[in-house]
């Protein structure tokens, strides 16, 4: 499945992903669901960092998910070590299915057919 279906996918299952934005090994956007191109390219590149950050205080191995809750809603960056989706979500997600929603919409891309 290529990026943008799998992406398009996510939405049409998960009801608490507000936006999301899938980021290649070298950070570049592959498919996006924001609001403007520099939404996606930000999304991006906040991921990235947290994930960085995760890596620095947690050196023993590599993180691969990070969460940061706020009142209006949480940002989730997750990472397969390839490809890294970043999403914002509503108030209060859950957070174990909207991790796993996303490492299916990761994993489904390049596969031949759905997970």
């Amino acid at each position: 499945m290529d990026t943008s279906a799998s992406l398009s996918e996510l939405f049409g299952l998960s009801t608490q992903v507000v936006e999301a934005v899938v980021a290649g090994p070298s950070g570049e956007v592959e498919a996006a669901r924001t609001s403007s191109d520099g939404r996606a390219r930000t999304l991006a590149g906040v991921g990235s960092e947290l994930l960085a950050a995760g890596d620095t205080i947690c050196s023993e191995k590599a993180v691969e998910r990070v969460q940061v809750d706020l009142a209006s809603g949480s940002l989730v960056a997750l990472t397969d070590g390839t490809r890294t989706v970043v999403a914002t979500t509503i108030a209060r997600p859950t957070t174990a299915l909207v991790a796993h929603d996303l490492r299916t919409t990761l994993g489904r891309i390049g596969s031949g057919a759905p997970r």
